[in-house]
């Protein structure tokens, strides 16, 4: 391997650790509000007979969502039966002396302020100007890091956790949303992480391929391809399970909370077409996107294997096969296109030389010596 080659291999791996290290603390601060995935199914089993109302879950059961478009101001009520949210047409109000409004912030226990107390009168703080919001109830989910005791003596038992209820009111009508909260035992995650690592390593036997045939190449572009349009598909659906409908919050998330995702969608993409069009630095390019999108959008949701409940709203074993596909197609493209390039030496095509053309002899060479 040259100098330059060794360089460009170094810049591939050195590149991906960074980013990697860099998005690490984002991505699991992100986790807290979306997990990427969980044991835990909260469902509802009933939400109020009022028209223009609507109450889903969202972030794979993670949030509760309500939408208020009936004309008239919806009260929520906290673990105290106190006023904590009130979604008005005018959009939402926060009570800020209710223990609820501090609570339901993260997964992650808060401790409310001091003025968090639910026998004082409501005081409210405007914090949307649209009638939609969304909250951790904990009554709806399981918050603590450790499972139930029933739980962890059998963890392969799928099990009926609690039911949940959310009081409701409109003006003096008391209205609620009901739920059920279970737990599902989480797959095997061996046969996915054989699957994955299995795909990548065929895929980089392709880079020990001689003479790097054209037909090659395009396979590779094909796979890199492949890997980021899995991986934007996967972000997307994300959004979809987080609440996004149309396109102009969708692209907004996409572009803020799962940027690192996105970029390394499109990296693979853009090198794809790059590897396409030109041969010069083809290799490179493939190993550079193909490595990014394996780590910031396969690597990243690897929990899904690992977890009984995905956030994607195409089934959880649809999220486990893209997650797999993007981990092969982009960790094997990546190998594969690393290996391509150790089998270049800077300035010699990889494959045999030419033969030189001969000068052919003169019947009488001029001497070079002259005669003193």
């Amino acid at each position: 391997m040259t100098p330059l080659i060794a360089r460009r291999v170094g810049a591939v791996l050195g590149t991906a650790l960074t980013l990697l290290l860099t998005v690490a603390a984002p991505a699991s601060a992100h986790g807290a509000d979306a997990p990427d995935a969980t044991n835990y199914r909260t469902l509802l089993t009933g939400t109020p007979d009022l028209p223009g109302l609507e109450v889903i879950t969202i972030e794979a059961g993670a949030r509760l969502q309500l939408t208020n478009h009936s004309g008239k101001p919806v009260e929520v009520l906290g673990y105290h039966n106190e006023p904590y949210l009130e979604v008005r047409p005018d959009g939402v109000y926060e009570n800020i002396h209710s223990p609820a409004t501090y609570l339901n912030i993260t997964i992650a226990h808060v401790d409310p302020p001091a003025h968090a107390d639910p026998t004082v009168a409501p005081e409210w703080r405007k914090v949307s100007d649209e009638p939609v919001y969304r909250w951790h109830d904990q009554r709806a989910i399981w918050s603590d890091p450790n499972p139930p005791a029933e739980v962890a003596a059998a963890p392969d038992q799928p099990r009926r956790l609690r039911e949940w209820t959310v009081p409701m009111r409109t003006e003096v009508t008391p209205l609620q949303v009901t739920g059920v909260l279970d737990y599902v035992p989480p797959p095997d995650p061996v046969q996915w992480w054989l699957g994955a690592v299995a795909g990548a390593a065929v895929i980089a036997l392709a880079g020990l391929v001689r003479n790097r045939p054209r037909a090659l190449t395009v396979l590779l572009s094909v796979a890199a391809l492949g890997a980021g349009a899995l991986a934007l598909a996967y972000a997307v659906g994300r959004e979809i399970d987080a609440g996004n409908h149309t396109f102009g919050p969708i692209l907004l998330e996409l572009v803020t909370v799962q940027l690192w995702s996105v970029v390394s969608a499109l990296a693979a993409i853009a090198a794809a077409a790059y590897s396409l069009t030109r041969r010069a630095a083809g290799d490179f390019a493939l190993a550079l996107g193909a490595a990014a999108v394996g780590l910031f959008s396969g690597m990243v949701n690897a929990a899904v294997f690992h977890r009984a409940i995905a956030p994607i709203p195409w089934g959880d074993t649809a999220a486990r096969v893209m997650t797999a596909a993007v981990i092969a197609l982009g960790v094997g493209v990546a190998a594969a296109g690393m290996l391509r390039l150790r089998g270049t030496t800077s300035g010699v095509p990889n494959g045999p030389v030419p033969a030189q053309p001969t000068v052919p002899a003169t019947e009488n060479p001029v001497p070079t010596d002259h005669p003193g």
